[in-house]
């Protein structure tokens, strides 16, 4: 992979790039739709190539692991051929996913051994076989095998929770060097800061993952539940120590305000189930504030959904016909107002890049944060 800076805010920390992969140019800031189980939630892929037009997508380890299982992926040649998706994708490690199986795992430090949400039956997740899990899936972009720590959570548990990640670490990083590619094209590894909301932990794992020398670096434990401002603290912190020429992934992050905030502190990735499943749920995010069309405001308000978007559904469609769609249970509400989210968030995110790039991003994105905190 190679990463190069184009722009820098002058009154932020904020950055305009590019990341060059086999399968395309990412240009950054960027918001990678989450594509779980190989699929966008609701959303064609050519609707997602032609309207949302992102250049990568996050798929998942541990649901892809279950379903269809690897070897079905790697049978259709890796899950760019088996989705029809010919852009970049990352996956993440399934640490998350593990994390939020509390009940139904067990850690220790050879791995994690976890019952499936699916049918009960018991698999394991060591740092080993999630990278060979991963050269099987095929991902352009390949993330490490790490232990996501709740909010609140206890300082003695983040600390040695924190260095069995980075133990982890590098166990993925010696077992990758010799598990060679599974598809004819290459893969980057990204390792995860963690350390919960502890400045210190933060600074340490930083450095430790700085240190690491990958190509890029991401940042997880984040957006569990903690109020933004610590969020930001915590990315603050981070983004200080992590190498200002390699990219920089917030994982799981959020709300619109929650990534203009963080673009500002020098993130360059981002991902969130948010547009999608709010989006499913009849919340439309905009520039000008959110809507719930589920609300009875909307009933005989016959004008598009959103003037100022730029897919098709945003003109095509009345905020009235959207509300009775989800009035009478109808599917396609719930495909239009996914499809309506994930353009304004890839939007957002070029608008962003450009206004780093045009030396306007701090007001611009001041301006943004104070029109989208409002409920129409």
């Amino acid at each position: 992979m190679q990463f190069t800076l184009e722009g820098l805010d002058k009154e932020s920390q904020a950055r305009a790039g590019s990341m060059k992969l086999d399968h395309g140019v990412v240009e950054t800031p960027i918001f990678m739709p989450v594509g779980t189980v190989g699929t966008v939630k609701g959303v064609h892929q050519r609707e997602l190539k032609d309207e949302i037009n992102p250049d990568i997508i996050l798929g998942n380890t541990y649901h892809l692991y279950l379903r269809p299982q690897t070897n079905i992926i790697e049978k259709a040649g890796g899950l760019h051929k088996f989705m029809n998706w010919d852009r970049n994708i990352l996956t993440d490690s399934g640490g998350f996913q593990v994390y939020s199986l509390s009940a139904n795992r067990k850690i220790k430090e050879e791995g994690v051994k976890f019952k499936s949400h699916i049918d009960g039956s018991f698999h394991t997740f060591t740092p080993e076989n999630v990278m060979e899990i991963q050269r099987k899936i095929g991902a352009d972009i390949i993330m490490a095998f790490d232990e996501c720590t709740p909010y609140p959570c206890d300082y003695n548990y983040a600390k040695r929770s924190m260095h069995m990640t980075h133990r982890w670490l590098d166990r993925c990083i010696k077992h990758l060097d010799k598990t060679p590619l599974t598809y004819d094209y290459n893969q980057t590894f990204f390792p995860i800061v963690q350390g919960s909301t502890y400045k210190d932990l933060r600074q340490q794992s930083a450095e430790y993952i700085a240190n690491a020398g990958a190509a890029g670096n991401a940042i997880g434990g984040l957006s569990v539940g903690e109020p933004a401002e610590e969020m930001y603290a915590m990315t603050e912190v981070v983004t200080a120590i992590l190498p200002k020429e390699k990219p920089r992934y917030l994982m799981g992050v959020g709300t619109p305000i929650n990534l203009l905030e963080n673009v500002a502190l020098g993130i360059d990735m981002f991902d969130c189930v948010m547009p999608t499943r709010n989006g499913r749920n009849g919340m439309l995010f905009t520039a000008h504030g959110t809507i719930n069309i589920k609300n009875k405001k909307w009933e005989q308000d016959f004008s598009p959904i959103d003037e100022m978007g730029i897919t098709w559904v945003d003109t095509e469609y009345s905020k009235a016909y959207v509300r009775h769609l989800f009035t009478v249970n109808e599917m396609l509400g719930r495909q239009i107002c996914t499809i309506h989210n994930l353009g304004f968030y890839l939007w957002l995110m070029r608008e962003a890049r450009k206004q780093i790039l045009a030396g306007t991003f701090t007001p611009w994105k001041n301006k943004m944060v104070q029109q989208m905190d409002k409920r129409l």
